[in-house]
Formats: structure tokens, sequence, C-alpha cells
């Protein structure tokens, strides 16, 4: 489903297994450049500035040494008379001023109004030359770069703005990846941030977190575009849970091949909800239901170290009061190839089992803390 997404890790295993010292030092070696690279970055948008504050500078210092070398005044004094000469307040001069120090009030508003000059001109070249834009930009890389388990989409058309209306409604953090200028506008304009790039480029990815993301979302309309992104997404972060749209069957497996966690087919997904919409409308209406409250299917998935498993270990769910402890609703286990529906009491719980759970958030959280350990890793559905 496209509501489903890996919420939290217990203790992180996904995150440690399968990785190499190589593949360590190279994430090290890419943070650095990203680092050297944002420090370039900074440079270059304070650049412009340095002129003109360089200029403003010397007229005040300049100022200020002037009174006193003519008027003998202290320094509070001298940068006093300086500053409402050169803002044009006047309010009145500090003390009568001699020729000598009107000379120097002259040169303060001459070299006032070349800076003012300086700065309007400087702007009106900045707003011309894309400045403002690369501007905010950076800003928006910085804050991207404090994002922690969120969710990123790579596509703002039809499907992904429903995608990220719907997680939206659930309150979690987005980052919206979009080449288009149009639907940037309207993403920005609902309240989402957008990163405009090639979501095929591995620097993409990186810029948009997806080292600390919660899962990738790829529903760009293109087949060919959305395998090149699962492949890099994959390459970059083994681990990472990935959604993928695909537009036929072929394109499905191929996509599966390359690492998606799940693929949707829009098609295939709009007739499975028509069908059971004709033939079980009270399920199909449940899950509408479920998607716009307060409540969430969640996934537990049972750890398979015994270790782990030593306080739940062949106990029941009776036994461990979990429903009555929480207030969640176990509504399956999944053991292996079997599923078990509405399990009774005296179900025992061991290892490697999926828990299948309904509850608010806090019940939810509640029922994790409860099991402790055992869990290796959850996952959430909201419909």
């Amino acid at each position: 489903m496209l509501g489903r997404g890996r919420r939290r890790n217990n203790k992180g295993r996904s995150h440690s297994r399968g990785r190499s010292h190589s593949r360590g030092r190279s994430h090290r070696q890419g943070t650095n450049k990203r680092r050297n690279y944002s420090s370039r970055q900074v440079q270059i948008l304070l650049a412009p500035w340095r002129g003109p504050v360089a200029a403003l500078t010397t007229v005040i210092v300049g100022g200020a040494a002037g009174y006193r070398l003519t008027e003998g005044w202290d320094l509070g004094d001298c940068l006093w008379m300086v500053l409402i000469t050169i803002s044009t307040i006047g309010y009145g001069e500090v003390e009568p001023l001699s020729p000598e120090g009107r000379l120097v009030t002259i040169l303060i508003v001459v070299g006032g109004l070349l800076v003012v000059q300086l700065s309007i001109q400087r702007v009106l070249g900045l707003t011309d030359s894309g400045y403002f834009h690369r501007l905010r930009e950076h800003g928006l890389q910085r804050m991207l770069q404090t994002m922690r388990d969120h969710v990123i989409l790579c596509g703002y058309g039809r499907m992904g703005q429903e995608i990220a209306s719907q997680l939206q409604k659930d309150a979690v953090p987005l980052v919206v990846i979009e080449t288009d200028p149009t639907r940037r506008t309207v993403a920005e304009a609902n309240g989402l941030k957008v990163l405009q790039a090639d979501a095929t480029l591995d620097e993409t990815l990186i810029d948009a977190g997806l080292e600390r993301c919660r899962s990738l979302v790829v529903a760009l309309p293109g087949d060919a575009s959305n395998l090149y992104v699962v492949l890099s997404a994959r390459g970059l972060r083994s681990d990472c849970r990935l959604i993928a749209r695909s537009n036929s069957s072929e394109a499905a497996s191929k996509l599966r091949l390359a690492g998606a966690s799940v693929v949707v087919s829009p098609y295939v997904a709009g007739g499975r909800v028509m069908a059971a919409s004709a033939l079980r409308p009270l399920a199909v209406n449940f899950m509408d239901l479920l998607s716009g409250s307060d409540f969430e299917i969640e996934e537990f998935q049972l750890s398979q170290a015994p270790e782990d498993l030593r306080m739940v270990q062949g106990r029941t769910l009776a036994e461990l009061e979990l429903g009555r402890l929480s207030g969640a609703m176990v509504l399956a286990i999944r053991d292996g190839d079997h599923l078990i529906a509405n399990p009774g009491g005296e179900m025992q719980l061991g290892p490697g089992q999926l828990l299948i759970v309904l509850g608010t958030k806090k019940q939810l959280v509640v029922f994790q803390e409860l099991l402790g350990d055992a869990v290796d890793t959850i996952e959430v559905m909201q419909g």
C-alpha cells in the first residue's frame, strides 16, 4: 500500500547490516564533499555583498576618524555623528562644527550616496542573475540536512499529489523532488518542501536526505525513470524502503529485481479497489474511514534472536495482556506462510512472527514498549 512505510527500527539492525568498511569510508568522503560544497556555496552567496559592506565600513570608519581629527570628539560622539549624517536623520550636531568638520560631513554624505547607489545596483543585478533563487535553494538545503524520519516523494503529478495529500493528513514530514517549475509552485503553495532537481541523480537523493528518510516513494510518469531512481537509491542505501509506481507488469518485475520493496500499478490498484467495492463495500469503506482517523494499522515483526525473545517466547496473548494494557487490538498474526486472523488469547508468540495491530498512535507505542526487544522492525499502514 502507498500509505505503508517503516516507522521505527528498535535496534537499528537493518541500518547496520550489509554495510562494508569501504562503504562507510565512501559515505564519510561523500559527507566531507557535501560540507566543502556547502562551504563554497556560502562563500559564493556572500561574495556579492562584500563590496557594499566594505564601502560602508570605509565611510563609517573614515568619517569617525575625520571627526576625531578635526573636532577632537571621543569615539562615541564621532560614530553617533556619522550615523545621523549617513542615515539623513539629522537629530542635530553633537557640537557646532568647524569648517574642517563640515568638510568631513560633506564627504560622509557623498560617500553615503555612493554606497546607497552601489547597493541598489548590486541588488538589481542579483535579482536578474537569479541570486535570490539560489539563496532560497541554499536555505532549503540547510533545512533538509536537519530532517529525520521523513518521506521522499519523487514526482508531483496526479498520483504524487494524492500521495502527498494523504501523507500531509497524517502529519508525516515530506520532501518532494520535482523538475517541473509549475508543479513545484503548486507543491509549495500546498505547504510542501520541494527540491527542484533530477531525481535520477545520486546527488539529488543525497540532498533530499536519503540516508535519514523513512521511505522513498517513486511516482514519476515513466517506468524507465522509476527504475533508474530505484537502482540509485538501493545502491546508496541498502535498507531503505522503496515504493515505486509501475505502468506495466513487465516494469513491475524489473522494479522488484532492482530492489523496490513495494511496486504499485495505478491501474491494477484501481481495478482491485473497484472490484472490492462491488463485492466487499464495507471493507473498503472501513479502510477509507481508517485513513481519515487517528487509528493506524501497524505490523510488528518479531525478532529471530532467542535472546531478544526471552520475555515473550512461548507465552500467549492472554498471559502477556497486550490488549488490556495497551488498548490496541491484534487483528492477525502471520507465522511463516500461515495467516491467523483474529487470534485468541491462547495464541503463543514465537520467533519471526508478524503481528498486525490496530490502535491509536499512543496505544501502538505502549504495545511496542510491552514487547520490548522482541520487536525487530515496525511498519505502519494507513489505508
